[in-house]
């Protein structure tokens, strides 16, 4: 089944896309997010491998297992034809209550039909105090009017 907008993209539905993402990711929900994989999906993510969509799915359950309070922003860095280039940082704490600011930038790319075939991300952790924390909505969805990384300074 298509998952518009689809390829190749324009700056708005790059950002759309983006969007989508960003808000998919902070349901936290791996089955739902994973659906925007393709079916043999190919992902590098730190140290991880993931080769289909149900590999997504379990690599993605077994983050949001460990990070809690997830809580994500992503940013249209570049795109062209059926790439785009995202930056982007979540924080979250650990099992132990220690804060953190992971930073990172993802490279996609998808089929005609919107599906993502690609995904290569490099991430960066930063600890971070409680106070620090600049992501402080309600689990769930960033709010319309919650400000973007660049707004952030971030």
């Amino acid at each position: 089944m298509p998952r518009p907008p689809l390829p190749p993209f324009t700056k708005e539905t790059a950002i759309e896309k983006i969007r989508m993402a960003e808000d998919g990711w902070n349901s936290r929900d791996a089955a739902k997010v994973a659906l925007a994989y393709s079916e043999n999906t190919q992902w590098r993510n730190r140290t991880h491998f993931v080769s289909n969509r149900q590999e997504a799915e379990d690599f993605l359950s077994g983050k949001w297992l460990r990070e809690h309070e997830y809580r994500l922003i992503k940013e249209l860095w570049a795109f062209t034809g059926n790439r785009i280039a995202v930056r982007y940082a979540y924080e979250w704490r650990d099992d132990s209550g220690n804060w953190f600011r992971s930073y990172g930038n993802e490279n996609w790319e998808f089929e005609a039909d919107g599906l993502m075939i690609n995904r290569f991300a490099c991430i960066n952790d930063l600890p971070i105090k409680e106070e620090e924390r600049l992501f402080r909505w309600p689990l769930g969805p960033r709010p319309k009017t919650h400000p973007g990384l660049s707004d952030l300074g971030l």
